[in-house]
């Protein structure tokens, strides 16, 4: 995968490797990156339980031993379940962890490992990491949708995460739909997330996902009805942010995404009717590519930002 010559040399000399970490409630993953995106070693270790702040933090540092034992690596960014603040330093809140709450990551890395350290949201580093080496590795200027318990985004703004003045911009899935529709634990009524996530089609099916795609597939017409309706809510919502952001591109994952197929065309037809074709000149819908490898990529690809700008 090509790069930006900035990447590959930095006043005369070819940069070093990358730690990329994605904490999850159940695992963390993490992976040695050289610059043009070649994962060298990779590795997944059970998130200790509880997960602690300082019980996470001495399950990372160990992976990292083991994935970069002779310290190649020259930065390392984490990907976390929740809001970092503006500087990419602070956990501010991970979700489904025992006792997050403004903890200071990036400064306990750097601190235990020597390497600058920078943290950012995992639906954000999973947008980064299409952007980088995935589906949106052509486009400069895009935005990512994740369609699974939630509805997570991410906004790239000329080859960089944008994340807003307090650093918690790109909460795609919290627009409002319905302005009376169903509560949303952001205190918002009828957001998308309450539309498009798993939960959502749950309620409003009573159904799996998978099922209802299988049902579908063998020609079922309340199944193909409802992923017809389920394209229209979702390029209804996008509508908004095209007319906000003109992407280049929108692309969409999660676990939602197996039954693409079903619901693209009706996101297509509602965009094409709802956008005006200034707004949204050779913009592409496409499918995510790294599945569930994207927020370590994406990690990878935030620790080499960071390290470019500090040097």
């Amino acid at each position: 995968m090509g790069t930006d010559s900035t990447e590959t040399s930095l006043h005369g000399q070819t940069l070093g490797q990358v730690l990329g970490l994605d904490l999850g409630g159940s695992a963390i993953k993490l992976g040695r990156f050289s610059q043009d995106g070649h994962c060298i070693q990779a590795l997944t270790v059970p998130t200790p339980q509880p997960a602690t702040p300082d019980a996470v933090l001495v399950a990372m540092v160990d992976a990292i031993a083991q994935v970069d034992p002779d310290h190649q690596a020259i930065a390392i960014g984490v990907g976390t379940p929740g809001p970092t603040d503006a500087t990419g330093r602070i956990a501010r809140v991970a979700i489904n962890l025992a006792g997050w709450h403004d903890v200071p990551l990036a400064d306990w890395l750097e601190a235990k490992t020597d390497r600058p350290s920078v943290l950012a949201n995992d639906a954000n580093c999973a947008g980064l990491g299409e952007a980088w080496l995935g589906a949106g590795r052509w486009y400069r200027n895009l935005i990512l949708l994740t369609l699974g318990t939630g509805v997570g985004g991410a906004i790239i703004l000329d080859g960089k995460l944008f994340t807003g003045h307090h650093g918690s911009a790109g909460e795609l899935g919290l627009i409002t739909l319905n302005p009376d529709g169903p509560p949303c634990n952001s205190g918002n009524r009828g957001s998308l997330e309450q539309y498009a996530s798993v939960p959502a089609i749950r309620r409003r099916t009573g159904m799996e996902p998978d099922q209802l795609c299988a049902l579908a597939i063998a020609g079922d017409t309340k199944a193909l009805a409802f992923w017809q309706e389920y394209g229209r809510d979702l390029g209804t919502g996008l509508t908004s942010l095209i007319y906000v952001l003109t992407p280049e591109a929108i692309v969409i994952g999660g676990g939602v995404c197996a039954s693409a197929d079903l619901f693209f065309p009706a996101i297509q037809a509602e965009l094409e009717q709802r956008v005006l074709p200034s707004s949204r000149a050779g913009l592409q819908l496409l499918r995510a590519e790294l599945g569930n490898q994207a927020g370590m990529v994406g990690a990878a690809r935030l620790a080499w930002q960071k390290h470019l700008e500090s040097s």
